[in-house]
């Protein structure tokens, strides 16, 4: 999610040595207190009571909208977790518009521990490897987006198996609800793409992109 054109490869992240073509992107919206859990609608994830699905809606602004759409530019396929899944089958197909025709057209891969009937076109069930299926997924494509889908984003995040994160602040805390950054997150370091991207409402777009190693550490107080 980017207000302009994604950035080249750089020679220093992982996963360009492992696969020169492909990219994945995590496309995430949270609040300041990082909860991820539920951004579009009351009804979205209601799990664990959860009050505030929908939190994003009072945040939007053209500015915003204009940001995602710039950050699909050039995606040829979409890795979803089931819930995330179901809620786009349900709804995008019977949408119009450059998001409804995107997400029609593209393979849709889906990671589920259960046997779902995937009945939205050009959906795939990946496999009980998720991080080999995920390799496969990206080895085929130019740049797979990963919406939401906080349960599988951490796996991604332990295995490293992502080339940007893109990840919206919005100006509110709420002390509750699934956090993006989880029992998956492992230490890494990653590099600013881009300078932050305010909107009129305040949310801020940070985009990053995955570096090798481990984050480095030091003394403040030396010489």
């Amino acid at each position: 999610m980017s207000s302009g054109a994604a950035a080249g490869p750089d020679p220093n992240t992982t996963n360009t040595r492992e696969h020169a073509m492909g990219q994945i992107h995590l496309e995430l919206f949270a609040t300041l207190d990082l909860v991820g859990q539920a951004p579009g609608t009351p009804d979205e994830d209601p799990g664990g009571g959860f009050a505030f699905g929908g939190w994003q809606a009072p945040l939007t602004s053209e500015e915003g909208g204009a940001q995602v759409q710039a950050s699909y530019a050039g995606t040829d396929g979409l890795l979803l977790g089931r819930r995330t899944y179901d809620i786009f089958a349900a709804y995008w197909p019977l949408q119009t518009g450059p998001f409804a025709e995107l997400f029609d057209a593209v393979p849709k891969y889906v990671a589920s521990r259960g046997t779902p009937e995937l009945l939205w076109a050009g959906s795939t069930l990946l496999g009980p490897d998720l991080p080999a299926a995920v390799r496969e997924v990206r080895a085929r494509h130019q740049v797979v987006k990963v919406v939401g889908s906080l349960d599988l984003v951490q796996t991604l995040l332990r295995e490293k198996l992502f080339d940007e994160l893109h990840l919206w602040l919005h100006p509110i805390t709420l002390g509750t609800g699934k956090k993006v950054f989880a029992d998956g997150t492992v230490p890494t370091s990653l590099r600013l793409l881009d300078p932050p991207a305010a909107t009129p409402t305040g949310s801020v777009l940070l985009r990053y992109g995955l570096l090798g190693g481990t984050p480095a550490t030091g003394d403040m107080t030396a010489g």
